[in-house]
């Protein structure tokens, strides 16, 4: 039952690439996912990531992210927080950044089937996306409007390594992915209730239980309004931080 789940999330997440016809991208994103622990149950979640724009020729967003997570059993964890996102816009050949903050609240459940560590990610977000205007030949920021959004989160890890046991060091593969439904306000999204998608394949190297490295592609595709969509090619580095 489980590896049907697993194929159907993969299969959701490489459909659209069947028929997608719109504007390509090529991007880089830099990711760092960090927890530290601060008692029996509880730690913080901190993740911090820069993402270039189409072409590697600037930064397009910076995302800072913060949660005090709390360990509801040994396999499942609830989380709550707060996010700020910096993104790079254009308004009549005039150009800044326009802030959106969130709150988010979500719940991990994992699990193992063999040596393939698997978890599902159901994550809430409260945004509120600043409106930006053109004032003084300035980008600038007249308000925010509201959007709630919804996303399901499922990663694969396969440690490389023989044997079995508790995986602490070595090569992994890693695979996962990402849905985006808007479930309130989408007028002030795309309009639409389908978001985006993100799939992603990766290698990485865990140098101890404490730090894992990692590089893969991922393929984002985001609806956008009446109809226009992007198909984003990302090349991905990332590390994994537990302390």
């Amino acid at each position: 039952m489980k590896k049907n789940i697993l194929l159907v999330v993969v299969l959701f997440g490489t459909s659209h690439l069947l028929y997608a016809q719109g504007q390509t991208q090529f991007s880089g994103w830099l990711a760092t996912f960090n927890t530290f622990k601060t008692g029996k149950k509880t730690s913080i979640h901190n993740d911090i990531q820069l993402r270039s724009a189409d072409e590697l020729k600037h930064v397009q967003t910076f995302l800072f992210r913060v949660g005090l997570n709390y360990q509801v059993r040994k396999n499942m964890t609830a989380t709550a927080g707060y996010a700020f996102i910096d993104n790079r816009r254009t308004i009549a050949a005039v150009t800044g950044y326009a802030p959106e903050h969130r709150i988010w609240e979500q719940f991990v459940i994992s699990h193992k089937i063999k040596k393939a560590m698997i978890a599902h990610r159901f994550r809430l977000e409260q945004r509120f996306i600043s409106r930006s205007v053109v004032s003084g030949n300035e980008l600038k920021n007249d308000g925010h409007v509201y959007a709630n959004r919804f996303r399901y989160f499922m990663r694969s890890v396969l440690p490389l390594h023989k044997g079995g046991g508790t995986f602490v060091k070595g090569p992994f593969a890693a695979l996962q992915n990402e849905v985006f439904v808007n479930i309130g306000n989408k007028a002030n999204v795309n309009g639409e209730f389908f978001d985006q998608n993100r799939l992603y394949i990766a290698g990485g190297y865990r140098l101890s239980p404490k730090l894992d490295l990692e590089a893969g592609y991922m393929n984002q595709y985001i609806n956008g309004r009446s109809s226009a969509f992007t198909n984003n090619h990302i090349v991905q580095l990332a590390s994994y931080i537990r302390l």
